[in-house]
């Protein structure tokens, strides 16, 4: 009773902040119109880690202590959080603006995605936009694909691409999920004449954007709704002069199975060229359940002869056919196909990676596997060298290819793709010949005698990530455009170790890296390994990247 009194005497400011404090003392106490596991969240040690972030963030300057600061926000539920990251979304390191990404798409609850996508609504920051919206793709939040139509007419091609992938998984999760922006009290606003009648309506005349990137989003983001709109564009994309968005065309009429796409696929085949010729070839196995793989021919004849009368298969027809294994587009290898280790390939741009750190000069242990390759010796550089040599000598003319050797530092062998005429071919073979293991076993030696330079042992570590992404053209060698446009649709990685040096050493690190800087390239990753080591990670890489993992021993 004595409380009461004196709380009705209190202004109304000190009542204010007294509720406040009360609130903060259990969950017991806590305002009923927070939503439970908020509510259980918001301590004063949420608050707490905030003032603790902004104070001593900008103090550090190393990227590892940055990155760390920004992932001990992770699990705060409090919209303050969004105020504190939104400023690191600009950062010029990517890997601090991607843990921000990160804790901003880790969120459980509706407060702070609600002031996320508030300040996506009020800022003219592409990078604060961009990073919101991949947070959203990150997290999969059950938003109303109406909060990105705006994105989807941005002046900026990156912001509108991410916005089809926001829209995309707002559209796709379930409608009593989705998460509500507006206050229930508020008076909803008038809907705009021209606003979509359906996610699905609004994406669609993006697929003929000025930007190869956006179009290419745009045929996938169909596809991923499995819907109708995807298959006259997707149709009309085949003629595209890019080859990216053909490769799109083609997956979206794949996964968007309609009878009438299985003509214009065939018609496109009998023109299309190299690597592409494979893509069709696994796009008609899904749609028609037959199996004429590469064979343009074979396509052309059945079609021809059943298209008046063919019946589509059903979805569960082709899963038990390729359960079976019936269904596969390398049953039958095209004249003038490129065949590097046990891999064939229809490509005509194509880049040859080989690893040459120290450790490629060790004998290989399981001899018996190639006793009869005709090898200068059984070290890993000599069957390798060899086998490249012997592949360079047997590609056609009209294949463009280039080489690049990598250890601690990368080597090109041109800065670009060449044709395969005879003087190049010549050029190639004694380069590839004259490669040798640097800083391997027999610089030990050396190196015992103080010479490490001499030695070359530091320039023999093992640097993946710095390979792979000279070949993707993120670092250089083969753009055409400083984004994604890369000459070369074909990779071959070989190696024999682990990464041991580079901006990224794990696997993981290294594989998340190269898919997100191939997710516009949409190059296709063969990988080849030799040597003991763990080859999960090269596994993964090529498989998510249509390549073939090919394990040629210890």
């Amino acid at each position: 009773m004595i409380i009461m009194i004196s709380l009705r005497k209190l202004p109304l400011l000190l009542l204010a902040l007294a509720a406040i404090f009360v609130a903060r003392l259990g969950p017991a106490s806590q305002a009923s119109s927070f939503e439970p596991s908020f509510a259980t969240k918001l301590t004063g040690g949420d608050d707490e880690i905030i003032k603790e972030f902004k104070k001593y963030f900008k103090k550090y300057k190393d990227t590892p202590t940055r990155v760390e600061a920004v992932l001990a926000l992770e699990g705060e539920e409090n919209p303050a959080v969004v105020k504190a990251l939104v400023p690191v979304l600009r950062d010029e390191v990517s890997d601090v603006r991607n843990a921000a990404i990160r804790v901003l798409g880790g969120f459980k609850t509706s407060r702070p995605i609600k002031a996320m996508m508030l300040h996506f609504e009020e800022t003219n920051d592409d990078m604060e936009r961009l990073g919101i919206l991949g947070a959203v793709a990150v997290g999969g939040y059950s938003l109303s694909p109406e909060n990105f139509y705006q994105a989807l007419s941005d002046k900026n091609w990156e912001v509108r691409r991410i916005g089809i992938k926001a829209l995309v998984a707002a559209a796709k999760s379930a409608p009593e999920n989705r998460v509500v922006l507006v206050d229930p009290d508020e008076k909803p606003k008038r809907r705009p004449r021209d606003w979509p009648a359906s996610p699905e309506a609004a994406v669609a005349p993006l697929c003929t954007d000025k930007e190869v990137a956006v179009r290419c989003a745009a045929i996938e983001g169909l596809a991923d709704m499995n819907s109708e709109l995807a298959v006259l564009p997707s149709i009309a994309a085949l003629e595209d002069p890019v080859w990216q968005v053909r490769v799109s065309a083609i997956d979206a009429l794949k996964r968007v199975r309609r009878q009438e796409s299985i003509g214009p696929l065939v018609a496109r085949m009998q023109i299309e060229e190299g690597r592409l010729i494979t893509d069709i070839g696994v796009a008609l196995a899904e749609l028609t359940g037959r199996n004429y793989g590469q064979r343009k021919e074979g396509w052309k004849s059945f079609w021809d002869t059943f298209s008046a009368r063919f019946s589509m298969p059903t979805d569960q027809a082709i899963a038990d056919l390729k359960a079976a294994k019936k269904l596969s587009a390398e049953s039958y290898t095209p004249a003038g196909s490129v065949n590097y280790h046990g891999i064939s390939t229809p490509s005509r741009s194509i880049l040859f990676v080989i690893d040459v750190s120290g450790s490629m000069e060790n004998l290989v242990i399981e001899k018996e596997r190639f006793e009869d390759g005709d090898y200068p010796s059984f070290s890993r550089i000599d069957i390798v060298k060899t086998e490249l040599a012997r592949t360079i000598e047997g590609l056609e003319p009209y294949v463009t290819f280039n080489i690049l050797s990598f250890a601690t530092e990368t080597d090109p062998w041109k800065s670009g793709l060449v044709k395969a005429n005879v003087l190049n071919k010549s050029s190639a073979m004694d380069w590839t010949m004259n490669l040798v293991a640097l800083g391997g076993a027999s610089n030990a030696d050396v190196a015992g005698a103080g010479l490490i330079g001499a030695a070359g042992l530091s320039a023999g570590k093992t640097n993946t990530y710095g390979a792979l992404m000279w070949a993707l053209g993120a670092a250089g060698g083969g753009l055409r455009d400083k984004e994604y446009e890369v000459a070369v649709d074909t990779i071959f990685f070989l190696s024999d170790g682990r990464p041991s040096t580079g901006e990224f050493v794990d696997t993981e690190d290294i594989l998340r890296e190269v898919l997100k800087a191939n997710e516009l390239r949409k190059v296709v990753l063969h990988t080849i390994a030799i040597g003991e080591f763990q080859k999960g990670f090269m596994r993964q890489m090529a498989e998510k990247s249509g390549g073939v993992f090919v394990d040629l021993g210890r």
